[in-house]
């Protein structure tokens, strides 16, 4: 029964309330405009203050609390710029060992495939010297030897000598043993 009083007496109540903003509607219209423009007035004040207009008005306790809420600004906004000056540092060093750690391993591809390629040129150089010294791979293998006008075999002896019967002898010796005396 107590429940069902409780109900009634908030139904009622809020009904008399819906009538009585009902009858006067104009009168709640006005005193909310004539509320929300001195309130916009207050706001736009206080915006001219703290741009640092319109200061004559103020008094020294007023000026004290205006320069109270500046630092305080301030503050504020110092504190907010270094977070994410250090968050900005923090997220470019993390970028930078990234990088860091990339360089070291493309390096490591790089000697790798240096030793690769140097190791490929060996093999090759190995299998071009046939088995020769180690400092062949220094010197190219020499040119067959060519003798001008002397025998060259021994059938085609008549055949390689000149007019005058001259043999012609090399005229540098070479000690690679390029022309063979």
């Amino acid at each position: 029964m107590e429940k069902i009083l409780e109900r009634y007496e908030r139904y009622s109540y809020a009904e008399r309330q819906l009538v009585a903003s009902e009858s006067d509607p104009q009168g709640n219209w006005s005193m909310d405009y004539n509320r929300l423009k001195a309130k916009v007035e207050l706001l736009q004040r206080n915006h001219r203050h703290y741009m640092g207009e319109e200061l004559d008005s103020l008094s020294l306790k007023e000026l004290q609390n205006l320069e109270q809420q500046l630092d305080t600004a301030l503050k504020l906004i110092r504190s907010k710029k270094n977070q994410l000056m250090y968050e900005s540092i923090s997220e470019l060093q993390g970028k930078e060992k990234t990088i860091q750690e990339q360089n070291t391993m493309l390096a490591k591809q790089i000697k790798e495939r240096e030793k690769t390629v140097a190791q490929q040129q060996q093999s090759q150089w190995g299998q071009q010297d046939h088995g020769l010294n180690s400092s062949s791979f220094l010197l190219p293998q020499p040119p067959p030897c060519l003798k001008i006008g002397g025998a060259y075999r021994e059938e085609a002896t008549e055949m390689r000598r000149n007019e005058l019967d001259l043999t012609l002898e090399p005229i540098y010796s070479c000690h690679l043993g390029c022309f063979a005396a």
